[in-house]
């Protein structure tokens, strides 16, 4: 009986002291709250300068250090992917070099105020699965895609899609610019895209491709007329004179005929497509220009700064007042 009573006053005991405890806990905050506003009132001038200060100086800088994003969508013709990724990284390396010798060279009027060049494709795996569709080659798209089934076996398809190797086979890149101030068209665009188009070597793929497509079309012109004066023999044979025929017969060879003329039609749709894109080594899709960068700080200073230099005054005074504690315990030690 007794014991079953020590053991009931044990435990209200050990309740008490954790009652306690937490309520020593919270009764610690409140007195550091209550201390912290005594501090802030007694420092109120101060931390209102600073407050002041710090607005106005972050407001100065953020003014005159505003940064902008431009991109600009480029699509590599004649397998000139890799050529543009080597150029990209030389216009990098010179602009982190502050080689301002050579970016005035190639046309750039205020290179200083690039701060920044990359580029990262455009992921677009229906494109890369499908990259010949526009020729008509199943066979083409079914190796595509195995080829990636093989590639993400040992690892994620999304590292995979994303790895620059893969990458690099997508139809779109866009090359990002970061620059001090806004930017214009003719001032950086214009002479980054002529000098990546600068290249003898692409000239001469590209004037062979353009020579082929026009031959190709040509070519398919010809059969198309072929097909239209055979369909006209035979409207004629069956006595129609309508100028728009469609046949329901189970004529095998007419229906492969007329199948063939579509796919022609196709083609040279594909071909006066392929005559656009083939005017340049690197086709500049389109330019976004002179979006403000708001990573990190980037005009945010005006609400940085202040709390950075409280905090900092705050920080001082509590080092400054247990530097005098420490300082008056040594003092009496020694005593």
């Amino acid at each position: 009986m007794s014991q079953n009573t020590n053991n009931s006053d044990n435990q209200e005991i050990d309740l008490t002291l954790i009652l306690n405890k937490i309520k020593g806990f919270y009764d610690g905050i409140g007195t550091s709250i209550f201390r912290g506003i005594l501090f802030f009132k007694r420092n109120l001038l101060i931390v209102g300068i600073l407050f002041v200060a710090g607005a106005a100086l972050g407001a100065y800088i953020d003014s005159n250090n505003e940064t902008y994003d431009s991109k600009i969508i480029v699509r590599p013709n004649f397998g000139s992917t890799d050529y543009l990724y080597s150029k990209i990284d030389l216009l990098d390396s010179k602009i982190k070099d502050q080689d301002t010798t050579f970016l005035k060279s190639i046309g750039i009027e205020f290179p200083k105020n690039i701060k920044l060049i990359k580029i990262e494709p455009i992921v677009d795996i229906y494109s890369l699965v499908n990259y010949n569709e526009k020729n008509a080659s199943v066979t083409a798209n079914t190796q595509n895609f195995e080829l990636l089934k093989l590639l993400a076996e040992d690892g994620d398809v999304n590292k995979v899609i994303k790895d620059r190797a893969t990458s690099k086979n997508y139809y779109c890149h866009s090359i990002n610019l970061l620059t001090k101030g806004h930017t214009t068209e003719e001032k950086t665009i214009k002479p980054i895209i002529e000098f990546l188009n600068n290249n003898s070597y692409f000239e001469r793929i590209k004037k062979i491709n353009i020579e082929n497509a026009v031959a190709s079309i040509k070519k398919d012109e010809e059969m198309i007329l072929q097909i239209n004066t055979l369909l006209e023999k035979f409207s004629t044979a069956s006595g129609q004179k309508s100028d728009k025929l469609v046949f329901y017969n189970e004529n095998t060879e007419l229906n492969e005929v007329l199948k063939t003329k579509q796919a022609l039609v196709y083609e040279i749709g594909v071909k006066k497509e392929q005559l656009v894109n083939f005017e340049n080594i690197l086709q500049n899709s389109s330019s976004i220009l002179n979006i403000k960068n708001t990573e990190s700080v980037n005009g945010k200073l005006k609400f940085v700064l202040p709390l950075l230099l409280i905090f900092g005054f705050v920080l001082i005074r509590l080092f400054s007042k247990f530097y005098k504690r420490q300082a008056l315990k040594a003092q009496q030690n020694i005593a």
